[in-house]
């Protein structure tokens, strides 16, 4: 699969939580409020500031977010599509399957049926050569007397 525009928001949602993006962010508004406390920086603005930056942060990673499940949910049609149409062959191969083995039954029904008038055939012609077998045996004994 291609890596695109489209793949940036899931990359960001996925660092936004990784544990590194924790402590980079935990080392980050520290920093600020110990600058805030020292004195260093002005407390109000401290407040301020963090607040913004959170706020800004909270309003991108929302979009972002939603921009992943949009992306998700589009995937989750797509392998349904797929779902379907694989039933849909499945049912057809099913269906295929079934007419292959009646039509084995049916050829195997055949070639019992063949079988039984050939044996037929054959106890047919037994029958005779065995009469024709007793008319000879007759006839000898009847030329011998």
């Amino acid at each position: 699969m291609q890596k695109g525009p489209k793949d940036f928001p899931q990359k960001i949602t996925a660092w936004v939580g990784s544990p590194l993006s924790l402590i980079i962010h935990t080392i980050f508004f520290s920093s600020i409020f110990v600058l805030g406390f020292s004195g260093l920086i002005n407390p109000d603005y401290v407040f301020a500031f963090t607040t913004n930056i959170l706020s800004i942060e909270a309003i991108y990673l929302a979009i972002f977010i939603q921009m992943t499940v949009n992306r998700h949910s589009e995937d989750l049609e797509e392998v349904s599509e797929d779902i379907d149409e694989i039933q849909k062959d499945v049912e057809e191969i099913s269906e295929d399957v079934e007419e292959i083995q009646k039509d084995v039954e049916e050829i195997s029904d055949e070639d019992q049926s063949e079988e039984e008038a050939e044996r037929i055939e054959i106890n047919k012609f037994k029958h005779i050569e065995d009469t024709l077998q007793a008319l000879l045996q007759e006839i000898s004994e009847l030329k011998r007397k």
